[in-house]
């Protein structure tokens, strides 16, 4: 595959309404992506939300993740908390896409004020193609949940509070 028919491949998946596109060949793999940025943590009370990327070639296009246009409102967004968000924090292990239920029909693992046991899990997260389970290091009670379902989740990003 020659450099002319990459960028072909990529101004066309530009232009298109696909998030992902994958090609093999005997000696050839492309991958593209149009995945959206993660927003820092915000700071305090201060909200902090993904700058929307400068337009530019389809190469970078293709590079870079494309700003998320999504009819969710802003309470969509926000992860549930509850007053008093005090407790331990749990974190990531791995990089990955966070899922609050076992299914999309299915009630979530867990809520706000929910009662856990060791080893219960919190939420899934996957990561290239796996679903790892994230278990409750201890006995207590969830006083915030972090992770927003179906969001890209970093390592060592807060998921979940128990007290």
């Amino acid at each position: 595959m020659n450099i002319e028919e990459i960028k072909d491949l990529m101004a066309q998946f530009d232009h298109s309404s696909l998030k992902e596109f994958s090609y093999r060949n005997a000696g050839d793999e492309l991958t593209f992506s149009k995945n959206t940025p993660v927003a820092a943590a915000p700071l305090g009370n201060i909200p902090v939300s993904a700058a929307p990327l400068a337009e530019g070639t389809a190469e970078e296009a293709a590079v870079l993740p494309a700003a998320s246009e999504t009819s969710e409102t802003d309470s969509d967004l926000k992860p549930q908390a509850a007053a008093d968000a005090e407790g331990e924090l749990i974190e990531s292990p791995l990089v990955g896409v966070a899922y609050m239920a076992p299914a999309p029909d299915k009630p979530p693992f867990i809520s706000v004020g929910d009662r856990v046991k060791k080893g219960q899990t919190l939420l899934i997260i996957e990561a290239m193609k796996v679903m790892n389970e994230i278990p409750a290091p201890r006995d207590g009670v969830v006083t915030e949940i972090l992770a927003v379902n179906e969001k890209v989740i970093e390592f060592g990003e807060g998921l979940v509070r128990i007290k």
